[in-house]
């Protein structure tokens, strides 16, 4: 089954061609700001309405991300090698040496940086370079705490693709990367019976009909059960949480008016547009080190 959020906090079913959204609000008596961690903590059942007549178009609704408020996002940084030649060869990706999960553990995001991808990406500022990344996330559907790599399958609810969008520079990761808009969620999560082996899932991010990351989810460093394994020992992963595992390399500048289409197989795919700002972080009391 693939749920999805919808205008304002409706849950629903993406039908299988993803042109069709099946409502289960109503038909399950869901009401809730975030009626997915609410049908995961319940005691409902959706597959009943799997095949039901859908009731809005796909295009005729407002996806939004489908945990609209992930109590944590939970990073990894620097998942896939290509990806961490890529950023010591660039130098406006990382200034750092070398490094991998394994040696910085993961990051988090602020919740309040979570969208769907009908809402699309704003950039903050118009002289700070920011890049696309697409990930393959999931959703946590049971509480984990000291899990080995094995048991963390159990406790996944479904996948989802995950844009983190990401300002480059010397501020802490956490810091660049969430800024609002900054996470786009979506188009929908897939249960995790739909999905075979989530490591190996072909993944593609073009902007503006150019192909820019294209990778295979088999070449990730820790696998998504080695991150809920890490995470785990530090935090009690809660239901809802938002865990994303890294991006290949193909990172790229963003500017006002691109398209981002993302597209993961068997997950779904979504296209995202972005806006700009006419503010410059120059301009900014903080950046020129105070009040003048």
């Amino acid at each position: 089954m693939r749920f999805v959020t919808y205008d304002e906090g409706r849950l629903g079913l993406l039908t299988d061609d993803g042109e069709g959204v099946i409502d289960l609000s109503d038909r399950l008596g869901i009401d809730s700001r975030d009626p997915l961690v609410a049908y995961m903590r319940g005691d409902y059942d959706a597959s009943r309405y799997a095949d039901a007549e859908p009731d809005h178009d796909r295009a005729a609704v407002d996806l939004g991300s489908p945990v609209r408020r992930p109590g944590k996002v939970i990073a990894a940084p620097l998942n896939y090698e290509n990806h961490i030649e890529e950023a010591l060869a660039d130098r406006d990706i990382t200034t750092e040496e070398w490094f991998s999960i394994e040696d910085k553990g993961y990051f988090l995001k602020a919740p309040s940086s979570v969208v769907g991808p009908d809402h699309g990406v704003e950039l903050p500022f118009s002289d700070r370079r920011t890049d696309h990344e697409i990930e393959l996330a999931f959703v946590m559907g049971e509480e984990a705490k000291d899990v080995s790599a094995e048991e963390a399958w159990d406790h996944v609810f479904g996948y989802t693709i995950l844009l983190d969008i990401s300002v480059r520079g010397d501020q802490d990761r956490s810091n660049r990367k969430s800024y609002d808009t900054f996470t786009v969620v979506g188009p929908c999560v897939v249960t995790a019976d739909e999905i075979d082996d989530p490591q190996d899932l072909e993944m593609e991010l073009q902007l503006n009909g150019e192909t820019r990351q294209r990778e295979n989810t088999g070449d990730m460093v820790y696998t998504c059960a080695d991150v809920v394994q890490y995470a785990s020992i530090g935090a009690t992963i809660e239901v809802g949480d938002v865990i994303t595992t890294g991006t290949p390399e193909g990172v790229s500048e963003l500017h006002d008016g691109d398209t981002i289409d993302a597209e993961i197989e068997d997950v779904g795919s979504m296209t995202v547009d972005v806006t700009g700002r006419d503010v410059r972080f120059a301009d900014v009391d903080v950046a020129k080190g105070g009040q003048e």
